[in-house]
């Protein structure tokens, strides 16, 4: 028996020292109030500050302006509850990613992959940080420009806070989720409140004649489409992290029902504070459209905007960052990015490496510092591929009849998605071509090169050159590879 019991231990150490890599998986912490959280927050941010004006700029009246804000509402609602299908049906963290491998393979999921991790995601992610670091720098520069370098060095700043607050913990990153957004709720709450108010003491003068002088040219609706969405850009963040939901099933579309209807609802209420204290005039020359209003509702205490609209915009860089760290994760897992990017931290069970990947692409980012055109044609893209992934749906309910929806939405919703992407992708190029697009399809398409050359035929120089650079930052790291993919 003693021998036995010692051979058995011998055995047990010899386990507990193999080198064999141990294999972990990310933990199910992200429940229905967070998930509401992560979808407001990280639609929240810096759009509803910036966008009134140019959806203004392009219907060139109030009414048209208020429908567009509304249409893109019911847009990101009836599109998110198109991702709860597919979320519900492949249950993987990853957003688009997985769904594009499942319904068309991997070359259309590999050329997200490739355009967001490289482009939009993190020039998305540096421009909130801009945004969030340009409102703190007003107030210590008030009445001059701030410099661009105390700007960016700020903005690099809160990249790496946010960066090493979601690499630390799936909770802890969560927990600044919820407090940023209930700070963000209340300068919405105090915009709102206020316009209501002065609606309430008769300034109605600017919606009267709401629809005169309407621009109703294809290109300036699309664009004004392009701005809109872009204040509702996040929409389809909490797909990115089903693995991590608990009770997905039900969390999921319950999280999409509740918390993008409030965004919806927030938004064109706000807009209506907007233009009751604003003439159309006046909102298209104001710098800042929530600290003019500021100025004139709040005035002492005015200092309030610019202090919230910080909060709102490093709430939603959080949401981004805790969202599209998990993309890094799942392409790693793929193998569609370097094998270490899926490795999970032993102690903080965190997509660690993927978290820090990202962040210090969006610093690189930071340095040319004014992107924002770069984006907007970017979000062509991205219209593209969420076209694209709602195609999958529909493609997937008669190749995939054996997988079990426990959600399944009426086909004529994706189909009007489906519909809506194509009018988004096409009436910018057909009213207004630019080159532009055609450098952002050759880039897209470009991911091709890399996709034949390191995942497709799998080089055995490039393999050689990486396993060292991976078994490197695994010790260093501590981090371990994840479990097998979850069916």
């Amino acid at each position: 028996m003693e021998e036995t019991s010692l051979r058995r231990r011998r055995e047990d150490e010899k386990s507990t020292h193999s080198t064999e890599p141990k294999t972990t998986s990310l933990q199910k912490e992200v429940g229905l109030l967070s998930g509401i959280c992560i979808i407001v927050g990280t639609i929240i941010g810096s759009g509803i500050f910036i966008s009134p004006k140019s959806v203004l700029a392009n219907t060139e009246s109030v009414g048209p302006c208020l429908i567009i804000w509304a249409a893109c509402g019911i847009l990101a609602t009836l599109g998110a509850l198109c991702f709860a299908e597919l979320g519900t049906m492949i249950t993987k963290s990853g957003g688009e990613y997985p769904y594009l491998m499942e319904a068309f393979g991997p070359i259309p999921a590999y050329l997200f992959s490739w355009t967001s991790l490289i482009v939009m995601k993190p020039s998305s992610f540096a421009i909130i940080c801009l945004s969030f670091s340009e409102y703190v720098c007003a107030a210590f520069y008030s009445g001059c420009k701030p410099p661009a370098v105390v700007v960016k060095l700020l903005a690099a700043a809160a990249i790496l806070f946010i960066t090493t607050v979601n690499a630390l913990s799936v909770r802890l990153g969560s927990y600044v989720q919820n407090v940023f957004t209930a700070a963000k709720m209340v300068i919405v709450a105090i915009i709102i409140i206020s316009g209501l108010v002065f609606l309430a003491q008769g300034n109605v003068k600017n919606f009267q004649n709401s629809f005169e002088g309407t621009q109703t040219s294809v290109g300036a609706i699309s664009l004004a489409f392009y701005n809109g969405l872009w204040a509702y850009d996040g929409w389809n963040q909490l797909n990115y992290i089903t693995e991590e939901l608990r009770n997905p099933y039900r969390n999921l579309p319950m999280a999409i029902v509740i918390g993008i209807p409030l965004v919806t609802v927030c938004y064109i209420l706000m807009n209506i504070a907007y233009f009751t204290v604003m003439t159309p005039t006046e909102l298209l020359q104001s710098q800042a459209v929530a600290v003019t209003f500021g100025d004139r509702v709040l005035y002492p205490a005015s200092w309030v905007v610019p202090l919230f609209v910080a909060f709102s915009t490093i709430g939603a860089a959080n949401g981004t960052c805790f969202t599209a760290g998990r993309l890094i994760y799942v392409a790693g897992r793929e193998g569609h990015m370097l094998k270490v990017l899926s490795y999970i931290s032993v102690k903080r069970l965190t997509p660690a490496p993927a978290l820090i990947f990202y962040g210090i692409i969006a610093t690189i980012y930071i340095i040319p510092g004014d992107i924002n055109s770069l984006v907007n044609y970017f979000s062509f893209a991205a219209w593209l591929f969420y076209g694209m992934t709602i195609l999958g749906l529909v493609v997937m309910r008669f190749t995939r009849k054996d997988l079990e929806r426990p959600i399944k939405v009426p086909l004529f919703i994706p189909i009007i998605v489906i519909l809506v992407s194509l009018f988004l992708i096409l009436a910018p190029i057909i009213s207004e071509p630019a080159w532009e697009y055609l450098y952002c399809v050759l880039f897209i398409l470009s991911g091709l090169i890399f996709y034949f050359l390191f995942v497709y035929y799998k080089f055995g120089w490039a393999q050689r050159i990486s396993r060292p650079v991976t078994k490197h930052l695994q010790m260093l790291m501590e981090v371990v590879p994840p479990e097998k993919d979850p069916e």
